[in-house]
């Protein structure tokens, strides 16, 4: 009974199998170098990259026997082409077989009518070879580009920029103040720095005045409220500050954002809108349901060789 299982174990091992170097040619199939462009991208990208190499990384992972697996450079292949294109598993093993040059690039010699694997088999070969197998390939695909191609690319340059709203609330004068002594309070906590006043009750009170304060008969009363406020986190700013000097290097950032949160006036530019996320920049839309957004701008610029490199995410 156990001799039974150990050979099914072994005929259920999948074994590498290898595309043939020199394929024996048949009279009555086509040829793709005979139809297609050897100048073209992809062919002169499929003579640079060092396949047997991939197939030597690769080997160890698979059995001696079993049933033959997908060629590695079959599956490489076409991971790489949809990184490079940006599809999905489906959509690549659809377009390989539409496409002669891709077949080409992945090691085929005739064109192709059936699809090389199902794509769930790109889930198992993930799997198999582990992020560092990835790393390999990725590696792989950078090594290809020397400095002299490098020059000759970088002559053309793309930039674009585009902004990423960011989920803040709207900011106002009470908000920032208040988040000001919230943090003032959780450094002085963490460092065991005792602080002259906490100013609880009073910020209490201000808080209450504050939120009640938006009638035109209480304008007066609410501004004297936040200039008190604001008074009050300045006080805690500079207890807090004197009682750290020398201030520690992980508060540096932090303290410099608090100071000009307390420090900023209404027409000035380069404004702090949000203590966790002082980058953030206020753009004016000009529609009347949303007059203003808070965003991160991002520019970006990159050269013809992101065409052809695996990118990664990078």
């Amino acid at each position: 009974m156990c001799r039974f299982w150990l050979n099914l174990i072994k005929t259920l091992q999948i074994m590498l199998k290898k595309l043939p170097v020199q394929p024996q040619l048949e009279m009555f199939k086509t040829v793709l170098t005979s139809f297609i462009h050897p100048e073209h991208d992809l062919c002169l990208l499929a003579k640079q990259i060092d396949w047997d190499n991939l197939e030597k990384e690769f080997a160890p992972l698979y059995g001696k026997v079993g049933r033959p697996s997908i060629p590695i450079r079959t599956i490489v292949g076409l991971l790489l082409l949809k990184q490079m294109y940006d599809l999905g598993d489906e959509t690549v093993v659809a377009r390989y077989l539409e496409n002669p040059y891709w077949q080409h690039f992945c090691g085929e010699v005739y064109f192709q009518y059936k699809l090389p694997f199902d794509p769930s088999d790109f889930v198992h070969f993930r799997h198999r070879i582990e992020p560092e197998g990835m790393k390999k390939i990725f590696k792989q695909s950078i090594d290809l580009f020397d400095k002299d191609f490098i020059r000759r690319e970088v002559k053309e340059v793309r930039v674009d920029t585009t902004v990423q709203e960011k989920n803040i609330t709207f900011p106002t004068d009470r908000k920032l103040t208040e988040k000001v002594i919230e943090h003032c309070k959780w450094i002085a906590k963490k460092e065991d720095v005792k602080l002259k006043r906490t100013y609880t009750r009073e910020i209490r009170k201000l808080k209450y005045q504050l939120r009640f304060a938006r009638k035109l008969k209480n304008l007066k009363k609410h501004k004297r409220a936040q200039q008190k406020l604001h008074r009050i986190a300045f006080k805690i700013y500079h207890d807090l500050v004197t009682q750290l000097n020398p201030i520690p290097k992980s508060y540096m950032e932090r303290l410099d954002v608090l100071y000009r949160v307390l420090t900023q006036q209404r027409d000035d530019s380069n404004k702090i809108y949000s203590i966790h996320e002082p980058e953030v920049l206020c753009i004016s839309k000009g529609k009347e349901q949303k007059q203003y957004k808070f965003v991160n701008k991002s520019s970006f610029a990159c050269t013809n060789i992101w065409d052809y490199c695996w990118s990664d995410g990078r």
